[in-house]
């Protein structure tokens, strides 16, 4: 779940996703022949974190200025990066979740852009049964193109195995992080209450892939209305342009309502999610979206996202609606979160499914450099971190409560009846539909094994929930 911030002096740019991945020469020295001790590292995480970190107060160390101390370079050797940083973190268990430090920023600039490591297969986890060890694989929907896409695998399809062996709560992990490996899909006995390998075996292979978020786009007519619906699944700058068109389709379509699927959308760039907002409306541009403000360190450059009718001087097509339907599970944060929170006080935002995550912060990446910049960084390293730098709020100073954003309409996902995205089957979507003409409900089959609080398959990506800003000033 991330959020991007756009500027602020000298924070110019935060977003939720899309970080600009820079590569520079410096880059290629080879850093087993120039080796950088930890006291370097622990002094770039002490200074960075007490000019940023949104709980810099909170934290008596960073509230000393230990670099005035002259026993400052036996503090920074007490431990390694890792546990220093960890030792800086306020309240990790409820406040600050989402605070990371990392040895390989490369990586996560990529997975800021939506590259990773995938075989397609995006599922949940959950117990076989309340207190049992063993899990159940459900999938959530398939990446195109992917190793998963190739073996024909579906929505809804469940696996209890992998490599044939039960997955379990000990050992989940250790199997699907590989590479390779295969799933033996399973039936849901409703007699016995359990799940019957089947004997299918469908094997995956994890490949570098970069992900379109705009899953799914439809167009249905309800009676007289046309309905627009909408799968967005990370907000990422990188395809605004193309967000952009989605909307100019529905516009020339003349839609009277958008059902905005984001259930599985875990945030991304804050810019992003302006334009989203200003596409789905239109008729309030310059007016305040969101807020973000930061530490008192930086107080100075608390700032105001507006809605806007551009992108990158192109015209934004909206669609001037004056209600939304937006579809959430517990996998719904960040910059999904802010949309719902910060369009409420001029629309009418209907909420179906199940509460969200309840991130309501923005973090952004810190280098080692003399401004904490990519520019000129240490090239002897790759750590960076990734701290919380910002809180959002919407115009009227409300902000995502850290319990989660509560539905309107609550509906869970059904594991045995998913039904697939964008068919108006899909029982969220069906009932989105149902809201809009009540008289087409649509009835669903009784037979279930209701999901609440699912193992996602992205958080084996470690930064997947980060709101983050996309650069610092240089100047």
């Amino acid at each position: 779940m991330e959020i991007i911030l756009t500027s602020m002096n000298p924070i110019k740019t935060l977003r939720f996703y899309g970080l600009l991945f820079l590569l520079i020469s410096s880059c290629a020295y080879d850093l087993d022949d120039n080796p950088v001790t930890a006291n370097d590292i622990n002094d770039f995480i002490y200074k960075g974190l007490r000019t940023y970190y949104l709980y810099n107060e909170l934290v008596p160390d960073l509230v000393e200025n230990k670099t005035f101390n002259p026993n400052y370079n036996n503090y920074l050797s007490a431990n390694t990066p890792e546990n220093f940083f960890e030792n800086l973190i306020y309240d990790r268990a409820i406040t600050d979740k989402f605070s990371w430090l990392t040895s390989d920023y490369l990586a996560l600039e990529q997975q800021f852009q939506g590259t990773n490591q995938v075989n397609g297969m995006v599922y949940g986890l959950d117990r076989v049964s309340p207190g049992s060890d063993n899990l159940y694989g459900y999938v959530k929907y398939v990446l195109p193109n992917t190793s998963a896409s190739s073996e024909n695998l579906m929505r809804g399809a469940i696996f209890t195995q992998v490599d044939n062996q039960n997955l379990t709560i000990s050992n989940y992990r250790s199997l699907l992080d590989n590479s390779s490996y295969s799933i033996q899909l399973a039936a849901y006995n409703s007699i016995t209450n359990e799940f019957d390998v089947n004997g299918t075996t469908i094997n995956l292979t994890k490949q570098t892939y970069t992900e379109n978020p705009i899953y799914k786009s439809e167009i249905f007519t309800i009676d007289s209305d046309n309905v627009g619906y909408l799968m967005y699944n990370r907000f990422n700058a990188e395809f605004d342009e193309q967000l952009n068109n989605e909307f100019g389709n529905f516009a020339a379509n003349n839609i009277d309502h958008l059902v905005l699927d984001l259930r599985y959308n875990p945030g991304g760039s804050v810019n992003t999610a302006t334009r989203l907002a200003s596409m789905i409306t239109g008729q309030f541009n310059t007016d305040v979206f969101s807020k973000l403000n930061y530490n008192s360190n930086n107080s100075a450059s608390n700032q105001t996202y507006n809605f806007s009718s551009s992108i990158n001087g192109q015209t934004i097509n909206h669609l001037n609606l004056t209600e939304v339907y937006v579809l959430t599970t517990d996998n719904t944060a960040s910059a999904s979160e802010m949309i719902i929170n910060s369009l409420r006080p001029y629309i009418n935002v209907i909420q179906i499914g199940t509460t969200t995550v309840g991130k309501s912060q923005a973090s952004i990446t810190l280098y080692d450099s003399s401004n904490f910049s990519r520019n000129n960084v240490n090239p002897l390293h790759l750590y960076a971190m990734q701290p919380l730098v910002a809180k959002t709020t919407n115009k009227l100073d409300v902000d995502v409560p850290s319990t989660g954003l509560v539905p309107n309409i609550v509906l869970s996902e059904n594991a045995l009846n998913l039904n697939e995205l964008g068919q108006i089957t899909e029982p969220l979507l069906a009932e989105a539909l149902a809201q809009i003409d009540a008289n087409n409900r649509i009835e669903q089959p009784q037979i279930k094994k209701e999901v609440s609080k699912s193992i996602h398959s992205t958080n084996f990506f470690k930064f997947n929930e980060e709101m983050f800003i996309d650069h610092l000033s240089t100047e």
